[in-house]
C-alpha cells in the first residue's frame, strides 16, 4: 500500500532510529506531527491503521482487490482530513467510521455486484496473529472458516457488530460512537449476534466445541 504522498508504506527492517521511534508514539503526537507535514509520521500512521481499515473494507467488499481500492482510498481521505480532526475525539473509531462510510458509498454506486467466495477475503489478514505451528495453524483456519460461514449466514447488524467487536477489538464505548447509538444498544446487540452465531455454527457442524 502507498501513503497519501505516494511513498510505499509497509515493514521496513532497516528503518532508521526515527522512524523506529514514531512507532511508539501515541496516535495524538504523531497526528500532530503529520499536520506539520512530517512524512515519515504520516508513513507511522498508515502503517499503524492499515490492517483495521483493510480489515473494515473486506467485510464490507467481500473481495480482495476492491478492498485494497478502498483501503487506498481511505487513507488519502484521512490526509485530506488532517485537520478537521479534533483531538477530543477518539482517533480509532473516526477511521473506522470513516472507512465504513466509503464502503457503503462504494457499494451503492456498485449497486447490484455478486457476493464474494470465502476464498476471496479473509477480514484479518493484516491483523496481527500470534506465530503458530503448521497443525495450529490449520486448525484455526478451519475453525475461522467454519465461524465465516454462519457469519454469511446472519444479518447485515449482526455481522457488523461482531465485526467490530470480535475482529476488530473495539470497546463498547467505540463501538456506540462509531455506529452513533447508546452503549446499551450496543451490548444487547453484541450478545443477541453471539446466541445468533453459536446457534449457527452448531447447526453447520454439531461437533464444534463439543
Amino acid at each position: 500500500m502507498t501513503s497519501a504522498t505516494g511513498r510505499s508504506v509497509g515493514h521496513d527492517p532497516g528503518a532508521s532510529r526515527e522512524e523506529q521511534e514514531r512507532v511508539l508514539l501515541d496516535d495524538a503526537t504523531l497526528l500532530e506531527r503529520c499536520r506539520q507535514g512530517d512524512d515519515l509520521a504520516w508513513e507511522g500512521l498508515v502503517r499503524r491503521f492499515q490492517g483495521r481499515v483493510y480489515s473494515v473494507a473486506c467485510h464490507y467488499m467481500r473481495n480482495a482487490e476492491e478492498a485494497r481500492d478502498v483501503a487506498q482510498e481511505v487513507f488519502v481521505r484521512i490526509y485530506e482530513r488532517l485537520e478537521a480532526f479534533h483531538g477530543d475525539q477518539t482517533f480509532l473509531p473516526w477511521v473506522l467510521r470513516l472507512s465504513r462510510n466509503i464502503c457503503i458509498d462504494t457499494l451503492r454506486r456498485q449497486k447490484a455486484r455478486p457476493r464474494a467466495t470465502e476464498a476471496d477475503v479473509d477480514p484479518t489478514a493484516q491483523l496481527a496473529s500470534p506465530a503458530r505451528t503448521p497443525e495450529e495453524a490449520s486448525a484455526a483456519r478451519s475453525a475461522r472458516d467454519l465461524l465465516y460461514r454462519a457469519m454469511d449466514r446472519m444479518s447485515d447488524a449482526d455481522r457488523e457488530i461482531l465485526m467490530l467487536k470480535e475482529i476488530q477489538g473495539l470497546k463498547v464505548e467505540e463501538i456506540a460512537l462509531l455506529l452513533k447509538v447508546p452503549t446499551g444498544t450496543v451490548k444487547s446487540r453484541c450478545n443477541r449476534a453471539r446466541l445468533d452465531l453459536a446457534e449457527r455454527v452448531r447447526r453447520l457442524d454439531p461437533s464444534y466445541g463439543a
